[in-house]
């Protein structure tokens, strides 16, 4: 007979030790290796990360330096220069097509900026325009088309 089979295997002697229970009585009873009483002797002993005793934690104690605007709007930002290179004479460029183009990826409002040159004439509509993209926009034919904010 073969006992080398799956259900007669089990690991050899020594290999396995019986964990300890503690808090039940013999050597590790009473206060179960915790010391003494209080929070800390406690099941989940859940002090705060960070919390120093009572004493002001460190992270309130240092300098806070700065301003976060809450209000703040991010754009995505793409180049005149870039529309000129991925742009055919004539496009329609919007952010749909910026996005099939890989210029953009998210969902962020985007802002056309005038770094480079652009000699086609493309109908740019972008959520923002930095004031030499526009110039050159329009130098070059093209129209830079905001959308119309909806007044509730």
């Amino acid at each position: 007979m073969n006992t080398n089979v799956l259900s007669n295997l089990k690991p050899s002697f020594g290999a396995t030790k019986k964990s300890k229970l503690i808090g039940r009585g013999g050597c590790h009873g009473r206060s179960s290796t915790r010391g003494g009483k209080g929070q800390t002797a406690r099941s989940g002993d859940g002090s705060m990360n960070g919390f120093e005793g009572g004493q002001t934690p460190l992270l309130r104690l240092i300098p806070k330096s700065g301003f976060k605007n809450i209000f703040r709007k991010s754009y995505q930002t793409v180049s005149v220069g870039d529309l000129e290179k991925r742009f055919d004479d004539g496009a329609a460029v919007d952010a749909d097509a910026l996005r099939a183009l890989g210029l953009i990826s998210k969902t962020l409002p985007v802002k056309i900026l005038g770094d480079g040159a652009i000699l086609k004439k493309l109908n740019v509509s972008a959520d923002k325009f930095s004031k030499s993209a526009e110039e050159k926009i329009k130098a070059a034919g093209g129209a830079a088309v905001k959308p119309k904010i909806k007044k509730a």
